[in-house]
């Protein structure tokens, strides 16, 4: 059975649809199953309508749903398996994937021109060898990029940004070799199979030197910037394919992921596109992680803490990622219906780059039951620090550094943050007085009005309800 091109165009418009229907109803928490579902409708309609558009038979058919079935059976063991705290690790890894999808679909279009229509009067068209090369040359930085940032996310790799000599020169260099050896592949009509392997080796290379330099401060734009490079990839291989769901779903997330980077880069004072050219300005940061002087700081216990919230008028929460990693937020929610029991008004504070990944806080809270009602982003709630008689924070690090306001060289420095300072009293859950992913130490630490709560997030927020 195949379909008619009327129809199957008909068909990816719907599943198209979808796909944006998804993208609106994952920007809020409250809708995100029905995006979710929305997402995995349009893609099963695009897949279904790509097989049956070419009439897949036989042996391809069996190979196609073996493969399918392998994919969606590891993807659904991974999935169940990962903790949310992997989760940006888990999605660096699946945009490699992406990448090296790209990079593959490009070449056996590159070998099997005459299967993709895009021969003519014996050599490939020079517009199809242009989409393929992009597609390629995207493909490989997304690939090698998203590796770099799944080692630095996972603890494979520091951190901190890793400065290449003349990283800037010779990214340049790499680039004007891509561009050099695109215009020759066009001109050769694809004749010449080195030229285009030349460009992917070039481009592997090309996304291992942007990510490399990136600090773990910026890692979260770095994750989201790859997304953005995964669908331009995969639009610039819909043209050749003559795939519309895949130009279409390809521009979609492109463009959201460029956005959402760029919103990202804002939230964090941080200049877009000296983020996507391999951290311009990581030298600074890279010299703020040396030694840190030791200033004495006032620490507490739970039952100390216990006793400040429960005789509080108004307490607001603030998770970061030393909530995710001690998986506390089940304890936290049961704290905060302890705390109203007591009559004492509790809301939550996210930054929108706290933890890992954008939405990472808002996905914890929502596992863990927290009324949306009582979750408000910073522009939102900022205002009503002042106004508190407790800011509780769970290790949201960097997002907390007053540095961002006070210390015009700090990395962070215009950088906005949640200012949990001008609570009344700021109680700070943490396991050490380590540095946060920025590198640098945090000046909230040794306020006056804050008190340290040493420990694992999870054991100490269960002690509190104890003492409650």
């Amino acid at each position: 059975m195949t379909l008619s091109a009327n129809l199957a165009a008909g068909l990816y418009i719907v599943s198209a649809v979808l796909f944006i229907l998804a993208l609106r109803g994952l920007s809020s928490p409250e809708t995100s199953r029905r995006g979710n579902l929305f997402g995995m409708i349009g893609m099963a309609i695009a897949i279904v309508t790509t097989l049956l558009v070419i009439g897949v038979g036989g042996k391809s058919a069996a190979l196609i749903g073996g493969g399918l079935a392998l994919g969606g059976i590891a993807g659904a063991i991974i999935a169940r398996k990962i903790p949310m705290t992997d989760m940006p690790q888990l999605v660096a890894a699946f945009h490699s994937l992406v990448g090296l999808a790209a990079v593959l679909v490009a070449v056996a279009a590159f070998y099997s021109p005459d299967a993709f229509g895009i021969m003519q009067d014996g050599i490939i068209k020079g517009y199809s060898l242009l989409e393929l090369s992009l597609g390629a040359a995207i493909g490989a930085i997304t690939f090698t990029g998203s590796v770099i940032a799944f080692a630095k996310l996972n603890g494979n790799m520091s951190g901190s940004p890793i400065l290449l000599p003349g990283r800037h020169i010779l990214n340049l260099a790499l680039a004007l070799g891509v561009a050099v050896l695109i215009g020759m592949l066009m001109k050769s009509g694809g004749t010449d199979p080195r030229l285009m392997w030349g460009i992917i080796i070039l481009t592997l290379i090309l996304g291992v030197t942007l990510i490399i330099p990136i600090g773990g401060a910026d890692m979260p734009v770095v994750v989201s910037m790859l997304n953005s490079y995964s669908g331009w990839a995969a639009a610039a291989l819909g043209f050749t394919l003559g795939n519309l769901a895949l130009i279409i779903t390809g521009a979609l997330v492109g463009s959201s992921g460029a956005i959402l980077s760029y919103i990202m880069c804002k939230g964090m004072n941080r200049g877009f596109l000296s983020v996507i050219l391999g951290g311009f300005g990581a030298d600074a940061a890279a010299a703020a992680s040396g030694d840190r002087e030791e200033r004495p700081v006032k620490r507490g216990s739970a039952e100390d803490a216990a006793f400040i919230m429960k005789n509080a008028s108004k307490v607001i929460i603030v998770p970061g990622y030393g909530l995710a990693v001690a998986q506390a937020q089940h304890a936290t929610r049961e704290m905060a219906d302890a705390l109203k029991e007591e009559g004492v008004d509790v809301a939550y504070a996210i930054h929108p780059v706290a933890g890992r990944m954008p939405g990472h806080m808002n996905v914890l809270l929502a596992e863990a039951n927290v009324p949306y009602d009582e979750v408000f982003e910073l522009e939102d709630i900022n205002s009503e620090f002042a106004n508190a008689d407790v800011a509780f924070v769970i290790g949201a690090n960097d997002v907390t550094n007053p540095a961002a306001k006070t210390d015009p060289s700090s990395p962070i420095a215009g950088m906005p943050i949640l200012d949990v300072d001008k609570a009344s009293t700021v109680l700070f859950v943490k396991r050490s007085l380590s540095p946060g992913y920025a590198g640098i130490d945090n000046d909230l630490f040794y306020a006056d009005n804050t008190m340290m709560l040493l420990s694992d997030a999870k054991k100490m927020v269960e002690e509190i309800i104890k003492s409650l």
